[in-house]
């Protein structure tokens, strides 16, 4: 099983994601486990501080470091009491770009604690001493990192046994680079306002429907 600790101060934005489909039903199984912590939790005044201004001025605001470093030292604790192999990452624009082979990688991990910044970013120091690498899902900026959470967790899932259901979901398309190959599908009907299917998928020949998958599909690199 993987445990996906989430670390915000917007928990609530997980609670309709977390009970709908077939994240909700790995769960249930006990296949992932998925746990959104408020990071106002691990503030220290009264307030429940977890943001401030920027040393050298600028405008926004920057998450704390100190709640941070609590929350993942207290949330680590556990991980090594039981001899867990856990990683911390951080949600930045400047991070490594997320991908297949990424995905694949976190899905042999026992623990992920995800960070999620928000306002104008987060201190430095998260990035060089608390997290252990920075994740991008994409060149560009998001309000935080909780969409990037979920969308961690949805291809870290789909990688782990019994999640997507039949074995061979997860062996179709992967490639031995740890990429997967995406191909154009088809539905019924065969014929849609002139739209047809391509006869070759039609016909029941498993060799030729194969040869146009690979003529047609494209190998997208982990």
């Amino acid at each position: 099983m993987v445990r996906f600790d989430i670390i915000t101060i917007f928990p609530e934005i997980f609670d309709s994601y977390l009970k709908e489909s077939i994240i909700a039903r790995a769960v249930k199984k006990g296949l992932i486990s998925v746990k959104a912590h408020n990071l106002r939790r691990w503030a220290k005044d009264r307030h429940k501080t977890a943001d401030d201004k920027p040393f050298g001025g600028g405008i926004g605001m920057l998450m704390k470091v100190e709640p941070i470093y609590k929350a993942v030292a207290a949330l680590k604790s556990k991980a090594q009491s039981a001899n867990r192999k856990t990683r911390v990452i951080l949600f930045s624009p400047r991070g490594k770009k997320f991908n297949q082979k990424t995905a694949y990688r976190f899905s042999k991990l026992d623990r992920l604690i995800m960070i999620c910044g928000r306002y104008e970013g987060v201190d430095e120091r998260v990035a060089k001493y608390v997290a252990d690498e920075e994740i991008s899902i994409g060149d560009y900026v998001l309000m935080g990192g909780e969409v990037p959470s979920m969308v961690v967790i949805e291809a870290v899932s789909r990688l782990i046994p019994g999640v997507l259901g039949k074995p061979q979901f997860l062996k179709e398309r992967i490639t031995k680079e740890k990429g997967f190959i995406e191909y154009p599908q088809y539905t019924r009907p065969e014929m849609f306002k002139g739209w047809r299917v391509p006869k070759v998928l039609l016909s029941g020949n498993h060799k030729k429907i194969e040869e146009w998958r690979k003529k047609h599909g494209k190998e997208i690199e982990g």
